[in-house]
Parts: structure tokens; sequence; C-alpha cells
């Protein structure tokens, strides 16, 4: 494979659900027009983001929105990746998950966000996922005819363990649906996904929410798609919009071996130990 089509949904988010998934379907729909091949929702886009609403507009799996996207996927013949929704498992317990389609509609991959977001800056923003969600426990790959991508959401992104096992597990593009804060995007954002591609000589695709001004919780927006050199390819500002991008994956093989970094690592001195001084030390 070599050059790749995508398009990253961003699109305001409300509290009604069934507008939300008509806006998406609708997007999602353009996006196919411009002959998008994976079309990337961004985090929590069916519902309003906060966490003391997250029970009620969970839905399991399937549900309303997994089978909206599903159906798109199918009929569309495009990689759907939902962004994610509150998923409540037959438990009860609820996961922020994304659901990945495949061209004919089936499910190729549920990624469960792992680094739930608990933080609190004074004055700024305080958020307690844990309070309503549990945390998933595993790293998501995806292989699909010659496409290898990893799978994380919004706070995820900031642990680079995970998306360096990515890469080295084979994946070539890292997608992020996420929502960050709009103080914490603006202090971060274009920072950790020019990182990410440029730790691990990959493509990142970034995917927020739309900023809605009558939301108690305001997203940053600014989607983005970084290509394995660092540069942004494409983004968009703070309102609704489809952003484009055609991943060229021959550059990204160039580039690696131009700059073969990850061959280059030393894994055999990644580990930190307890020395004893040696007593000519102690005398210094």
């Amino acid at each position: 494979m070599h050059k790749f089509r995508v398009a990253i949904i961003q699109m305001p988010v409300t509290d009604d659900k069934k507008n939300n998934l008509d806006k998406a379907q609708a997007m999602i729909i353009e996006a196919c027009r411009q002959e998008a091949e994976m079309v990337v929702l961004p985090e929590v886009f069916n519902s309003p983001y906060q966490t003391a609403l997250f029970p009620d507009y969970a839905e399991p799996y399937p549900g309303p929105s997994t089978e909206l996207l599903s159906r798109l996927a199918r009929e569309k013949r495009m990689i759907l990746i939902g962004g994610s929704i509150i998923e409540q498992d037959i438990s009860g317990k609820l996961y922020n998950s994304s659901f990945v389609f495949d061209e004919a509609g089936n499910l190729l991959t549920r990624h469960r966000k792992i680094h739930l977001f608990d933080i609190d800056l004074p004055g700024k923003v305080a958020v307690r996922e844990s309070d309503t969600l549990h945390a998933g426990d595993t790293i998501t790959v995806v292989r699909h005819n010659k496409l290898c991508f990893g799978l994380m959401i919004c706070y995820d992104c900031r642990f680079t363990e995970l998306s360096r096992a990515m890469v080295l597990e084979g994946a070539e593009l890292l997608v992020i649906p996420a929502a960050f804060t709009a103080a914490t995007g603006q202090a971060h954002w274009d920072m950790l996904m020019r990182s990410r591609a440029v730790d691990n000589q990959c493509y990142v695709i970034a995917a927020s929410p739309a900023r809605n001004l009558k939301a108690s919780y305001q997203v940053w927006g600014h989607s983005m798609v970084v290509d394995p050199w660092g540069r942004i390819v494409a983004e968009t500002g703070e309102a609704e919009d489809i952003v484009y991008a055609d991943l060229d994956f021959k550059l990204l093989r160039q580039i690696r071996q131009e700059l073969p970094l990850l061959q280059h690592r030393r894994p055999d001195v990644y580990q930190l130990s307890y020395r004893k001084p040696s007593p000519a030390a102690d005398r210094e």
C-alpha cells in the first residue's frame, strides 16, 4: 500500500444523541463523496463529554450508535473508526470505547480507553473519568489488508510506552480520537501529536469534536494529520469541519530507511539497576 485517503470528522456534539448520530451520518457521507477510504470520528461523538451524564448515554454493543457505524461502513465501503462512545458491558460496567468497522461492516476491533482522565487544573478544568468509567487493559493494533494501525483514545496518547509498543508491533499509523480541553489543547495538542509521529516515524491522525460554546466542557478542536517527519499535513480550527489527507506510506518507509531510529534502539540498556559504588568512587 502506498497512498491512502483519510478523513477526520470534526463535528459539534450536543446533548441530543439522535441529532449527534444524524450529524455524524451526514458528515461521513460527505467524506465518502470525497473518496475517503478511512473516516475517523472524535471521542464521545454521540453524547456530551460530562462524566456525570455518561451513564445516561451509555449503550451496549451492538447498540444504536455501533449499528449505524456498521451500516455506513458497509454501504460506503470504507473503514470507519467510530471515535468513541460510552459502552456498557453485560456486567453494567462503563468504558470509553472505540469501535472500528471494515468495508463490509464487520467489527474489526474495539479499543477501551486504557488511561482514565483524572485531572485538576485549578481555575481551568477538573475531570474524573474514574468516577463513572472503568479502564481498558488491552493494547489495540489492527491489521487489515495492507494497513496496520494502532488505536488510542485521548489521554492514552500521553503515554509514550503505549505508542512505541504499537509501532514495534507493526503500526505505521496511530489513530487518536480525542477531546482535549481548551487549556490542555492549547498547551500540548500540537506538541504531543507531532512528538508521537517523530518518536515513532509514523502517521498520526488526531480527531477532535468541534467546539460547542454552549457546552460546559470546552474542547480544543484543531483535528490534524501529522506525517512521519513531524509535519502537519492537514489541520483545521475549532469549528465544524472535515479534514482530508492522503497518507503516503512510501514516504514513511523512506524516512524509516534514511533515519533508522527504530533499528537503532538499545533495549539491552533500557533498564535501571542499582549499582553499589566502588571503594574508589567512595573516596572521591
